[in-house]
């Protein structure tokens, strides 16, 4: 293949499609991972600041989910053969993800019109729902980096990667919280965050293990040379992150004026930010590893010439409503507010 086909518009389409699919997966996995984070932490609050973690994310609610819809949307219709394959292996956590999906929005809808004796009934189904989500995800995500190869190992590494996600989301949860409101509350979240951490960095350190030793092709991405060189920055970067954010929250606990309550926040959205760009290039070009790449997997020409103009109407229209839903409803929740 000479260097003017390699760079064709037919050859270049499905890494547009894989790059759009990506962007949307990972605004899903940041926007409804803080509101599964506050989902989680619903039950470890008072009933009286319940309301105030729900409003912290009720505005939010229907545009956030929307990421997932777009990013499904555009696995199935632009690589159809992949997500055959996919879905087909995470068929069980897939599965309970959507029961767990349900039951969160009829949780989250019920609970608001619910009499006020059914309303914890509600409340902890909301919260075990979003454990449900965060974990099956988790599960996803760790048999994906290892190959969808059923195994001992293979499953133990995905339970871990469970737990280690609904941490992150935890972390997530508590960090936008810490933006959102104030008091008791504020207080109690700094104090989620700072536990959520740890269990986030292991996460985060298992799967950059896991995902090069996983396949002998990945594994020479990251440590041949000269890659292990031109690569090194992003753990140092990732490590730094993790305690910029401890610093801001111990400043944060602290009262420490010259602090800013987003900050921590904005730490956790670099750090899968930075997770999820690490397992894109130790990915690329395959969307099963070792398997199916991009191009073997790629739907017709045709059909991928549609859906990429059809994505790049729908997408910057989502991301303007995503942003001004959150500049329209940026100010603190307070408990009497709620009232």
């Amino acid at each position: 293949m000479d260097i003017s086909s390699q760079w064709s518009w037919n050859n270049l389409l499905p890494v547009f499609s894989m790059g759009l699919m990506g962007i949307s997966l990972l605004a899903y996995v940041i926007l409804d991972g803080y509101v599964l984070g506050i989902g989680i932490l619903t039950r470890y609050v008072a009933d009286e600041d319940k309301g105030v973690l729900i409003d912290t994310v009720a505005p939010y609610w229907d545009a956030n989910q929307t990421w997932l819809v777009l990013g499904v949307s555009l696995l199935t219709v632009c690589f159809p053969w992949a997500q055959g394959i996919i879905l087909g292996s995470l068929y069980v956590p897939i599965f309970i993800m959507i029961i767990g999906l349900i039951l969160r929005g009829v949780a989250f809808e019920f609970r608001i019109k619910a009499a006020e004796k059914y309303r914890p009934i509600w409340n902890n189904c909301f919260h075990i729902a979003s454990v449900v989500v965060s974990f099956s995800q988790g599960v996803m995500l760790g048999q994906y980096v290892t190959g969808l190869h059923p195994s001992v190992i293979a499953t133990i590494f995905s339970f871990l990667t469970g737990f280690c996600l609904i941490a992150g989301h935890v972390l997530l949860g508590a960090s936008w919280l810490i933006v959102k409101s104030s008091g008791n509350v504020q207080k109690r979240a700094i104090f989620w965050a700072k536990n959520a951490l740890w269990g986030t960095a292991l996460g985060v350190f298992a799967i950059s293990l896991a995902t090069p030793a996983a396949s002998i092709t990945l594994f020479r991405k990251w440590f041949s040379f000269p890659n292990i060189i031109l690569l090194a920055p992003i753990p140092f970067i990732t490590v730094s992150v993790f305690l910029f954010i401890y610093i801001q929250l111990r400043r944060l606990s602290h009262d420490d004026q010259n602090t800013h309550p987003i900050m921590p926040f904005l730490g956790t959205v670099l750090i899968f930010f930075l997770a999820f760009m690490g397992l894109a290039y130790s990915m690329f070009p395959y969307l099963v590893i070792d398997k199916i790449t991009i191009w073997q997997a790629a739907a017709a020409h045709q059909s991928l010439n549609i859906i990429f103009i059809g994505a790049m109407v729908v997408l910057p229209i989502i991301s303007l409503y995503t942003v001004y839903v959150h500049i329209i409803f940026s100010r603190k929740i307070s408990n009497q507010e709620n009232k």
